[in-house]
């Protein structure tokens, strides 16, 4: 694992000297030297030491980072700003990226320790495609790192660490003893040209990185490593977005390594917003007992035109899992993976119209969900246990599924019955183990998948400097 991490990950030198650069002609002593890649570079920067930062590991940096970022929104129309979190171990509660036209970045050498006090993350609403918090009733602790209505905010770095520290609240979530949702590691809600890159994520209390509501998002080169006993640890969920790109990053997880997500039950079918347009390329994934990529089970505003190649999952419960239930509404459409290297799987494919959890009672058993237009080409996997488990909803069968080029190889003791298939309807191709009779084999005839580009794709990042 260690040498696959060596070879995704992009590492920086960085070097110190004084710049020029706030209010009253203040020197501040900034990190430069350095050079990474962003989708705008910045006019000024500055060090968290000119704002007090102590990076001993023991000190809290909170009112550090708040003045830091506070004082450099005034370049916000002014070519922007970039906040320089140099070596050594910052303690932080939450904090928020109030300005637009930012950059947070980590010297390679540098982690961010987020703190384990409760009382170090504000208390924030529910999202209102949610309808309350996702572990419990009511509102939820903000992220760690979060903003919201921004453009142009970047969280990037030499490859340096921000530790959600989350033993603590995977404790207190375990007894039940929690009051209010855990906070994510990284949210960004509302806001447009986002990216987030080069740094490597462990141990969050919840999910790893959750853009909301967003457009124009940037998840590239990350390392993100968790427990994989821990639950609810997914790595990156796309949630309610639009034009997203996530590429070649690591992640080891104790749930899906991606999930994409928009919304819950009659929530998310009121607020009404899909994600779409979504491009997930050159992603190695280690998760036991969840998915390379779930599609829900918040579905409820949409998800469609989603584009998966050139993956790789090692010890994963299965590739693409699509979740669904009774209540969700919405729709799974136009989903096409392809590419995928997969070894000691329990599915490879796995579709369920039974994943049956509610945000309440107040959902509508009417609002079924409609899954069509799903495509899986040119896919070895060995060591499975089951090639699929794809059960539709009773009375609503999901549709068009196509599947080819497809070889997959069982474990030393493999289920009798490799595919189990109910109210689905689609075709296969060239597909070994020969699949159910609801999916039939069309002759040597490939899956679809888009040969245009998407607007994100042409999105090509500057290199910046200090």
């Amino acid at each position: 694992m260690l040498q696959t991490v060596a070879v995704i990950v992009l590492l920086g030198l960085v070097g110190f000297r004084g710049v020029k650069c706030g209010r009253t002609g203040k020197v501040l002593e900034s990190v430069s030297g350095f050079s990474y890649e962003a989708i705008n570079c910045r006019k000024h920067s500055a060090s968290l030491t000119d704002f007090g930062g102590v990076g001993d590991g023991k000190t809290s940096n909170t009112l550090a980072f708040r003045k830091a970022i506070e004082s450099l929104k005034q370049f916000e129309s002014d070519g922007g700003s970039q906040l320089i979190v140099p070596p050594g171990k910052w303690l932080t509660g939450s904090f928020n990226l109030t300005s637009s036209h930012f950059t947070l970045f980590l010297h390679k050498d540098a982690i961010i320790l987020a703190s384990q006090d409760e009382k170090d993350y504000p208390v924030i609403p529910f999202l209102p495609s949610y309808g309350r918090g996702r572990d419990a009733v009511g509102p939820r602790y903000a992220a760690f790192i979060y903003a919201t209505n921004l453009t142009d905010v970047v969280i990037t770095g030499n490859n340096g660490t921000i530790d959600g520290q989350g033993s603590t609240w995977w404790d207190k979530f375990s007894k039940n003893e929690l009051q209010y949702t855990r906070p994510y590691l990284i949210e960004i809600l509302y806001s447009d040209q986002v990216q987030i890159s080069n740094l490597t994520l462990v141990n969050s209390p919840s999910w790893f990185v959750h853009p909301v509501y967003c457009s124009n998002v940037l998840t590239l080169k990350l390392t993100i490593l968790a427990p994989v006993d821990v639950p609810n640890t997914d790595g990156i969920d796309p949630d309610s977005c639009t034009n997203v790109r996530i590429e070649d990053n690591f992640i080891v997880s104790g749930d899906d390594c991606i999930a994409v997500k928009s919304g819950w039950d009659e929530y998310g079918i009121k607020f009404g917003m899909p994600t779409k347009h979504l491009i997930i390329r050159r992603l190695t994934c280690i998760s036991p007992k969840s998915a390379v990529i779930a599609l829900g089970s918040e579905m409820s505003g949409g998800i469609e035109d989603v584009r998966a190649e050139d993956i790789v999952a090692i010890n994963t419960e299965s590739a693409v899992r699509i979740k669904t239930a009774i209540g969700r509404g919405g729709y799974v459409k136009n989903i096409f993976a392809r590419r995928f290297q997969m070894d000691t799987m329990k599915y490879v494919f796995w579709m369920t119209g039974g994943y049956g959890s509610h945000p309440d009672e107040g959902y509508d058993p009417k609002a079924l969900p409609v899954i069509t237009g799903i495509s899986y080409s040119d896919m070895v996997a060995k060591n499975v246990t089951m090639a699929a488990n794809l059960a539709g909803i009773d009375g609503d069968t999901f549709t068009d599924i196509c599947i080819s080029n497809v070889t997959i190889g069982p474990s030393p003791k493999p289920k009798k019955v490799q595919w189990n298939c109910t109210d689905i309807v689609g075709v296969t191709s060239v597909v070994s183990p020969p699949s159910c009779s609801l999916l039939p084999d069309q002759g040597a005839k490939a899956c679809p998948f888009p040969t245009d580009k998407l607007p994100i794709e042409d999105i090509k990042l500057q290199t910046c400097s200090s």
